[in-house]
């Protein structure tokens, strides 16, 4: 048999190896700052570019984008290359995908704290980057694909259906929630508002989790871990069975981020259903993954690569359960809006995805540069704080998640609500977030120590930049396999179809009804666009990132309406691109907010929130009393907003700015009479205007003092 000679590029491998590290320190520290700030105000140091708002964005696109996302490629570049038998296709489209990833990471950086962001949560950058991203996903897919069709095996090994569907996926969820209409280079509408845009995102950012940080990471396992075990992967017939059943379900989901909302019941159902059936291949994986461990237990009391494996499963396993138990219409009654959810999320980056990336790293980079890791002790070391740090987050986001369902509907034997001032739960829990932080802290020491082990490992050892391997060449097809699946593995490019069918099902059935859904949302007459000045205020709004902490959606349940007034109504969302729902309650909801306070209440609150709400852990927002407010480009938002079915007649359009200066000066002279000195042309007077008109449109219910 003739062996063709040829090598694998460990280079790309170890340049993913190092990014992967450095953002990792990065977006983990920001990770600390921001839950800081949660604690000591302060730290949000008066700047409108460090602000939670702008910064929290910042913190979950470095980790999920940034660390997460080199760590993948770090993944998939040095095993595809390895159970193909090939090179990677191409060596230029390798550095291309890079360096491009890598920018893509530093505009995000820069632009996010600049306030340039679509809103839309693990996609908040605006459009050139978002074809940036575009870009760079197409070169990695001719470079994957091109691997795949010059491999010299001709079977796909299991990894590599993880690493084509993620592929498919990431690609469909990219494009469809990132269709927006450009106003500037760094301003866009959604086409999508309301009800519509709220089920797009949260069809994408289930998903999101689901196809970048799971099946990648999937991939990952089974050829990693019978690697670092030395064992055969358990059950083949498992593996099938897990990777089809989860992909098809798993697009289904993201409904259930949207229970209880103005989103139509049937889709809300579906959601709930197909989160509980999620249960089944999600822990089949981990089932998989646990028993290839049959036999190598005394390998893993030794061996700190196979400890992080271990513990990344059994996280794997518990996030995958909870998900489908919050989804569950009784449980996410209560711990919807509530730090469950950041600790739920935080299980499944901290423990799946941050221990599988330690665990490759510290296996794979030795290889690389063919040497032993520098101290075993030390990555020993690591494990423990880091599983410490995972419990001394998780556990105290837990403890607050109930304090805040129990405690926002608690009502007095009388019937009324027993803590009407919703920062009285914000007080309660703020012990909770001083421990959470303690684990941040304790977790990121951990990356830092690992950093020094891997720095050492690399200076006594020698990158092999180009390894060289050999392999018969391709074998040809062979048509009488057995196993239908088998023979499927050797078709990459309709095991790609089948894969891109099986998650568009779901996607389709959920997405098509939502396109015609404004036509099926009981109109409300008195709804009407906003003015050309509370427009800029709602643009000042997103910019400022008010989402994160804020939702403007009412619940039907009883302990909301006594709240906040009025539950939601799908009309009254019709004009909003983008939705801003929300997803945490760190503050009140706000969709009932105008006209509740008069106006140097929301003056005086957004100068120093403590004025109005002593012990308020909301950043100060002093800029928006000095900055002028740009009305540059307020026409061609109204001319956006027109084409994309806003019925604003030519005549608004043209005299928006004109408009815009009438309704501040009404404004600034109410603010005037109760001594408060402000020019009409400053920024907090679109804010105010923007926060007087939410909820106005229709008569709300009398709410509690």
């Amino acid at each position: 048999m003739h062996l063709e000679q040829f090598s694998y590029d460990n280079k790309i491998v170890r340049n993913f190896g190092i990014a992967t590290i450095i953002w990792g320190i990065v977006g983990m520290s920001i990770g600390l700052l921001i839950a800081l700030q949660l604690v000591w105000p302060e730290l949000n140091f008066m700047t409108q570019y460090t602000t939670f708002g702008r910064v929290r964005p910042v913190h979950t696109n470095a980790v999920i984008f940034a660390f997460v996302g080199n760590a993948i490629f770090m993944g998939v570049y040095y095993s595809m290359q390895r159970v193909l038998k090939a090179r990677m296709f191409s060596d230029v489209l390798s550095k291309i995908h890079f360096w491009g990833w890598q920018l893509v990471i530093v505009a995000s950086a820069i632009t996010l704290p600049l306030g340039y962001t679509s809103s839309h949560e693990y996609a908040e950058m605006e459009w050139p980057i978002d074809l940036g991203i575009t870009l760079i996903w197409v070169v990695f897919g001719i470079n994957m694909f091109g691997t795949i069709i010059k491999r010299r095996e001709r079977h796909m090994y299991v990894a590599v259906w993880f690493y084509i569907a993620t592929f498919v996926t990431v690609a469909v969820l990219h494009i469809v929630n990132s269709i927006q209409l450009p106003v500037s280079f760094w301003k866009s509408y959604y086409v999508y508002s309301g009800v519509q845009d709220a089920l797009v995102q949260w069809w994408y950012g289930h998903n999101a989790v689901a196809f970048f940080l799971t099946t990648p990471f999937l991939g990952m396992m089974y050829y990693f871990l019978p690697k670092m075990a030395n064992r055969p992967v358990y059950s083949y017939k498992l593996s099938i069975l897990h990777f089809w059943s989860l992909i098809f379900i798993y697009i289904w989901a993201g409904p259930h981020h949207l229970l209880y909302t103005s989103l139509p019941s049937w889709v809300q159902s579906l959601g709930v259903v197909f989160s509980i059936m999620l249960i089944a291949p999600s822990w089949g994986g981990m089932i998989n993954g646990l028993l290839t461990l049959r036999g190598a237990w005394d390998k893993v009391r030794v061996e700190p690569v196979l400890k992080f494996m271990v513990v990344a499963l059994t996280c794997y396993g518990m996030a995958t359960f909870e998900g489908p138990m919050l989804s569950l219409k009784q449980v996410n009654a209560i711990a919807h809006f509530t730090d469950w959810i950041v600790a739920h999320v935080h299980v499944g980056a901290l423990g799946w995805n941050g221990f599988m990336t330690f665990a490759v790293l510290y296996w794979l980079l030795p290889r690389i540069y063919k040497t032993e890791l520098y101290s075993k002790k030390l990555a020993n070391a690591h494990f423990w704080i880091g599983t410490l740090g995972i419990l001394f987050y998780a556990i105290p986001m837990y403890w607050a998640a109930v304090v805040q369902g129990l405690m926002w509907k608690e009502f007095t034997p009388e019937g009324v609500l027993k803590y009407p001032n919703f920062l009285a739960t914000t007080l309660e829990i703020i012990p909770m977030h001083m421990m959470r932080a303690v684990g941040g802290a304790m977790y990121l020491a951990g990356v830092i120590m690992m950093t020094y082990n891997l720095a050492k490992t690399m200076k006594k050892g020698k990158l092999v930049a180009n390894e060289a391997a050999e392999a018969p060449a391709l074998e040809p097809l062979v048509v009488n396999e057995r196993s239908t699946h088998r023979r499927l593995e050797r078709k990459p490019v309709l095991f790609m179809v089948l894969a891109l069918l099986a998650i568009l099902i779901g996607g389709l059935v959920e997405m098509i009804p939502t396109f015609t859904i404004q036509n099926n949302i009981p109109t409300i007459a008195s709804v009407q666009p906003y003015t050309a000045l509370e427009l800029q205020g709602r643009d000042l709004y997103i910019k400022e990132g008010c989402v994160n902490c804020h939702s403007q959606t009412i619940r039907p349940f009883r302990s909301e309406t006594s709240r906040y007034g009025e539950y939601s109504k799908a009309g009254e969302f019709i004009y909003d691109r983008p939705f801003l729902w929300g997803s945490k309650r760190t503050g009140p909801d706000l969709h009932r907010i105008g006209g509740k306070y008069p106006n140097k209440w929301h003056f005086d609150h957004m100068l120093d929130p403590t004025i109005t709400s002593p012990g308020s852990i909301m950043p100060a927002y002093p800029w928006l009393m000095e900055q002028e407010l740009d009305n540059s480009l307020l026409v061609d938002k109204m001319q956006a907003m027109q084409t994309l079915g806003v019925p604003y007649t030519d005549e608004q359009v043209n005299n928006a700015v004109q408009d815009a200066e009438k309704q501040a000066e009404k404004i600034a002279a109410d603010l005037a009479n109760n001594q408060v000195d402000v020019r009409s042309d400053r920024e907090i007077i679109a804010m105010i205007a923007y926060l007087q008109r939410l909820g106005t449109d229709i008569k709300a219910n009398k709410t509690e003092k």
